[in-house]
């Protein structure tokens, strides 16, 4: 019997490239390949990149150069190129890095296997690349990288926001969202496979469903998905503020299996800060919105992230943002330097931050927030906790690992379970006995009276 070939797959960047990756695999895997955990001896490799930022375009190039190795000293055939990364270089790459076999930008993934199983005596490498306009549904075939138990569900694709730092809408195209139907379905369909916990991923949630004829909003999806049997914890992530209605906030009130948690990317909080961004601090006032939420949920989680170092940011500005984390109290705060990427406007602009001053004031705030997350985390001791257990825990073999409702995956932290017996995949009732900076840690309570 002939040997199946075999790809093996790395995806870089963030969630919305996973899910490109999983429907590349579901494409090859359609084509009789088979997905494979390992490099090694491997007939073929996928990688899809980031390109947002210089830093990940150094990953990417990295990952290639390092994976190429295999068609010299192992069983590798072929290497082809996917995502952002191809997109924002183009055909200078063919140049650039000769030693990959395809190139596929965002907007033509789902012709990766037009790419990856071509004949291998044709002597141009094939380049993929267009205005990205396509938008996979239900029905693209689809393998699931994350743990059997919580899936990436991407509602839309695409950016309609301007922002002056971002390469998003050049390298993800038009904001275009799927339809009710389709996303219902395939959420029909994790259930069935098991999936607990699923999270609602696109450039920007909020938008959801703005541009479909006729409109709906996201609060009537996140309606639609509740009533899914087997789906326990509906999480909405990348939710600009601008987004955020009062009947989206009377949903998740109202829907136990929408989780208590909100990713609310805010940037910055200085007014002329944010206008030069080319985002509106009127409609989305950092301070009124986390006003607006602890007012009417005490106790929700709130994810943001915000730039330092962005042209013009004096130290009375850097200053409103230490002020706004201290007095906003956030359970999960990501910090990034500006970058100037080339393409985008702010690249252009006067009044550059050097670097180092730059990375300083980023730490300034990570060491702000890390007291206030081990303050918000002190409160849980002596709480019982819904927890998903996920399995053995990366720090320690020793133990299990899981999170509460109001932490995402990936990008939270975890609850470490150091008693009773957990299950991989449920969700069980944890008592909290310590917390520290960014981890709780806590036991199994054996008599469930949570109703979970």
């Amino acid at each position: 019997m002939e040997k199946r070939q075999t790809v093996y797959a790395v995806s870089l960047g963030c969630s919305k490239n996973r899910v490109d990756t999983e429907l590349m695999l579901g494409r090859l895997r359609a084509e009789g390949i088979s997905v494979t955990a390992s490099p090694q001896g491997a007939d073929f490799a996928l990688i899809n990149t980031c390109g947002f930022l210089e830093t990940a375009v150094e990953e990417a190039i990295d990952t290639i150069l390092e994976t190429a190795q295999l068609k010299r000293t192992g069983s590798l055939k072929r290497l082809v190129v996917a995502g952002c990364f191809v997109q924002r270089y183009g055909y200078k790459l063919l140049k650039e890095i000769p030693e990959v076999d395809g190139w596929i930008g965002t907007g033509e993934v789902h012709r990766v296997a037009e790419v990856m199983c071509e004949n291998t005596t044709r002597t141009a490498t094939p380049f993929l690349i267009n205005r990205p306009v396509h938008l996979p549904d239900h029905t693209a075939p689809r393998v699931q990288t994350t743990p059997f138990y919580t899936a990436y569900l991407r509602i839309a694709e695409g950016c309609a926001h301007r922002c002056s730092y971002c390469l998003i809408p050049r390298l993800r195209g038009p904001f275009r969202s799927r339809t009710p139907d389709s996303l219902l379905k395939e959420t029909e369909m994790l259930a069935r496979q098991g999936v607990k916990e699923l999270n609602l991923i696109a450039q920007d949630t909020g938008m959801y469903g703005t541009d479909l004829h006729p409109p709906v909003c996201l609060a009537d999806l996140m309606e639609t998905l509740t009533a899914v049997k087997g789906i326990r914890w509906l999480r909405i992530l990348y939710l600009h503020p601008a987004s955020l209605s009062d009947r989206l906030l009377d949903v998740i009130g109202s829907e136990p299996s929408i989780t208590p948690y909100l990713d609310l990317p805010f940037q910055h909080v200085n007014t002329d800060i944010l206008r030069a961004m080319g985002r509106d601090p009127e409609r989305a006032s950092p301070f009124k919105t986390i006003e607006r939420l602890k007012n009417r949920f005490p106790d929700i989680g709130i994810r943001t992230t915000l730039m330092v170092g962005f042209p013009g940011e004096t130290n009375a500005m850097f200053q409103e943002l230490c002020d706004f984390v201290s007095w906003a109290e956030l359970d999960h705060l990501g910090v990034f330097t500006f970058s100037p990427e080339k393409g985008t406007r702010a690249a252009h602009l006067n009044s550059r931050i050097i670097p180092a001053s730059a990375q300083e004031r980023a730490s300034t705030l990570m060491a702000l927030q890390a007291d206030i997350s081990r303050k918000r985390n002190q409160s849980r001791v002596g709480q019982t906790l819904p927890v998903l257990v996920e399995g053995a825990s990366p720090e320690t073999d020793l133990l299990l690992c899981g999170r509460t409702a109001t932490m995402a995956p990936d990008v939270d932290g975890q609850v470490l379970i150091n008693e009773g017996q957990g299950i991989v995949g449920e969700i069980m009732p944890v008592f909290i006995t310590e917390a520290h900076e960014y981890d709780l840690i806590g036991g199994i309570v054996e008599e469930n009276e949570m109703g979970l």
